[in-house]
């Protein structure tokens, strides 16, 4: 899959890419990222990508024409037509699910913003999606291009050292969209506090049950709706209703 990535700061990126267990997706071109300056599609000596808003106000507003030549050059590099993705506050909020979907694609282009925004009319003309990582504000939308393209490149075959390691990711399908379970390493003892006793017994059953019960209390009490969810969907089996009876 190919991500084509309009930023003002490609230089963000080379790091990014480089690091972690995730580069092995982006090195071996089964994740292609390709960057794209709009100040390289600007006009005029001083090569200007923003100006101030109309009808007054602080900060600069991304221009619309830069930003349409830039999206073009990266349509016609794909040579196909591809959803465009901004990264925005209104936005609807990145979830495992979309992760998904994105993971099996053949990609996108996405924008990442920057001042106080972008020109609504390149947003209305150009943009296909509109994606938020939550109710905060970003200086840009690097960070969420990074964060999507993370959560796309773990998801590849080959990419994590384990391959069953993401099945066991919080609000997977495979956990019934429930939050993941704590976790422990050696020592055993840690500042007065030991390993629970399940995760010692060697007794696999006992242990996945001890895990079960951990991801239904710890989703009941810190994301009750997926508790929600999963019930409604009938994942959830008598053993899980006693569990959560108990713990709550």
């Amino acid at each position: 899959m190919r991500f084509d990535v309009l930023t003002l700061f490609p230089e963000l990126f080379a790091p990014f890419m480089a690091s972690g267990v995730t580069r092995r997706a982006y090195e071996s071109k089964q994740v292609e990222v390709v960057l794209w300056n709009p100040r390289d599609f600007a006009q005029g000596n001083y090569k200007r990508v923003d100006d101030r808003p109309f009808g007054g106000g602080p900060g600069m507003v991304m221009m619309a024409e830069p930003l349409a030549a830039c999206l073009d050059a990266a349509l016609a590099a794909r040579g196909a037509p591809a959803p465009v993705v901004l990264f925005s506050p209104i936005g609807e909020a990145l979830r495992h699910e979309a992760v998904e979907r994105w993971s099996t694609s053949e990609g996108a282009v996405l924008v990442c913003g920057r001042y106080e925004g972008i020109d609504q009319r390149f947003i209305d003309a150009r943009v296909t999606h509109q994606v938020s990582l939550g109710d905060f504000v970003l200086s840009g939308g690097e960070i969420a291009a990074m964060a999507l393209l993370d959560a796309v490149a773990r998801l590849q075959p080959g990419v994590l050292g384990d391959e069953a390691s993401h099945v066991q990711d919080s609000f997977n399908p495979a956990l019934d969209g429930l939050l993941d379970c704590p976790h422990y390493t050696r020592p055993e003892q840690w500042n007065g506090q030991g390993v629970p006793a399940p995760l010692m017994s060697g007794h696999h059953a006992q242990i996945e049950r001890w895990r079960r019960d951990q991801r239904l209390a710890i989703t009941a009490a810190r994301r009750p709706e997926l508790i929600n969810v999963a019930r409604g969907a009938g994942k959830l089996n008598k053993t899980d209703e006693a569990a959560l009876k108990k713990k709550l």
